[in-house]
């Protein structure tokens, strides 16, 4: 009975939530606002959301958060050097990255990951192939913005997800 009222509850809270930060109040009207939208939404939509992964490891979830939060910015600071200097000493690439993960979802947390990343963009995610096509702004070695991916993001992410 509750999962038809409730068939997302993590999505319904995180909606509520978001409502509340973006609207600045808790004022009463909000609060009520927010479960609407929390607990419409996900009604309304549930026929179209796939099946979420469980997350396994929510402490993780958290660190991930905010090492993907560190890296944007140490990145944009990068990228900055990088545009501002001479344009010829840029390496673009296009490399490959063999997945492990076997979850649709989970891999397009990975590709969303590399793409909030500056100066790197995710181009193509092959479930069948299991590989993630990411062009990077600046490779001098391929090899080892693979390893940084797999170690860095990957590896996490299965910790999370199982």
């Amino acid at each position: 009975m509750t999962r038809r009222w409730l068939p997302f509850p993590r999505i319904s809270l995180f909606l509520g939530i978001l409502w509340l930060l973006l609207a600045q109040s808790v004022s009463a009207a909000h609060i009520l606002l927010a479960l609407v939208l929390g607990l419409g939404l996900p009604l309304l939509t549930g026929g179209m959301l796939p099946d979420l992964p469980a997350i396994r490891r929510p402490d993780r979830l958290a660190a991930y958060g905010l090492l993907v939060l560190w890296d944007i910015l140490v990145a944009n600071v990068k990228v900055a050097k990088l545009t501002l200097g001479p344009l010829s000493r840029l390496n673009p690439a296009v490399v490959e990255v063999p997945l492990d993960i076997e979850d649709p979802i989970v891999a397009s947390l990975l590709a969303a990951t590399v793409t909030l990343t500056p100066g790197t963009v995710s181009m193509d995610i092959d479930m069948g192939a299991r590989r993630l096509t990411v062009h990077g702004l600046d490779v001098p070695d391929p090899a080892a913005l693979v390893a940084e991916i797999k170690d860095r993001y990957e590896r996490r992410l299965l910790e999370i997800f199982g």
